[in-house]
């Protein structure tokens, strides 16, 4: 069943719907008025804290205006262990007026914020100074080198991303993953992209993580209602920019996006602009932040991060690293397949 685009223009308290079957609902959503998403909302996250073992309730705020939705509508969760907090990923290549804005908000509402930051930097990963640790090229090999154009981008995601809210789990469970877990709150939406409606799902556990999406069924008529209603802020950056600017690897850049960032963040595209000048003095062949390598495709069935909002569904042909490995005869065929494994998201 195909979806409709909701119409903004939807007067406040009129019932709506995303429209369509979303793949990872149990059913098509039915039209809700805001009052009734809310309710849905808390419906989510009771579920999800009767069916797991949870010991962290975390809401995971971007600084994008969907994120303080997220964060405004969970905050009554986020007060029953020394563990519940509003997390953020600072991923070191971001836009610093967004950063602050978390650190703002959540103060302003009284919530506790860990702000986690990856263990290799988004610097080090372009000059290639991060060496494989585990695997066939452990000590041997940089895992990436350059500015990434979509075939790099699983790589930053999980360095950049993935990795801190992984290492962040292990450090409130340790070892027990199976009878203790860690709730991440979210803002996915099926009613935010193609791919969201094709990907994001009300609770999706995974290993020590409980991933749960309580306002995954909010139209874009709802959130703007919602910020309406309860005054929330904004962040200028979304508002400019239209991207919460937390995360510019550069992976999926459109064409002009850092004329565009330096236009009213001067100080992040300076930044970006010295690291370019920095590979190319290396003579790193990818010296260009946003640019796509030459003869980069894009790999059937691969899927931008989970909590990556603005990065687009990738389109066919796209290789990954490790293809790009194998068929320069680095890797084996064995080896590829392993290193892929090993990139999946790992349970506790």
């Amino acid at each position: 069943m195909g979806r409709r685009s909701t119409d903004l223009g939807m007067l406040p308290g009129m019932p709506d719907t995303v429209g369509g079957h979303p793949e990872k609902a149990d059913a098509p959503p039915p039209a809700r008025t805001l009052d009734e998403a809310i309710a849905r909302a808390h419906e989510i996250i009771g579920e999800a804290l009767d069916r797991f073992p949870i010991v962290a309730r975390q809401a995971l705020m971007s600084g994008g205006n969907d994120s303080t939705v997220l964060a405004h509508l969970v905050r009554p969760y986020l007060d029953s262990s020394e563990h519940d907090a509003i997390v953020h990923v600072n991923t070191g290549i971001g836009i610093e007026q967004t950063r602050q804005y978390v650190r703002d908000t959540a103060a302003g509402w009284g919530l506790p914020l860990r702000e986690l930051h990856p263990r290799d930097s988004y610097d080090a990963l372009v000059l290639g100074r991060v060496i494989a640790r585990t695997g066939p090229n452990a000590g041997r090999r940089q895992v990436w080198m350059g500015f990434p154009g979509p075939a790099g981008h699983r790589v930053m995601y999980r360095r950049l991303k993935d990795e801190p809210l992984q290492r962040n789990r292990a450090a409130i469970l340790g070892s027990a993953g199976r009878s203790r877990k860690v709730l991440y709150l979210a803002g996915m939406r099926w009613d935010e992209s193609q791919r969201r409606f094709r990907n994001a799902a009300e609770i999706d556990p995974q290993g020590g993580i409980v991933w749960c999406s309580p306002i995954v069924h909010f139209t874009n008529a709802q959130m703007h209602e919602y910020r309406r209603r309860y005054g929330l802020p904004c962040n200028e950056v979304a508002d400019l920019l239209h991207m919460s600017g937390e995360c510019l690897c550069g992976a999926y850049a459109k064409p002009g996006e850092l004329d565009e960032i330096e236009a009213w963040y001067p100080n992040t595209a300076y930044r970006i602009r010295s690291l370019e000048k920095q590979a190319a003095d290396l003579g790193i062949k990818n010296c260009r932040w946003g640019q796509k390598p030459a003869g980069a495709t894009i790999k059937p069935g691969s899927v931008a991060g989970r909590l990556c909002s603005s990065c687009p569904a990738p389109t066919p042909g796209q290789t990954d690293l490790f293809d790009t490995w194998a068929k320069q005869g680095l890797i084996t065929a064995e080896q590829t397949s392993k290193l892929a494994g090993a990139t999946a998201p790992r349970a506790a």
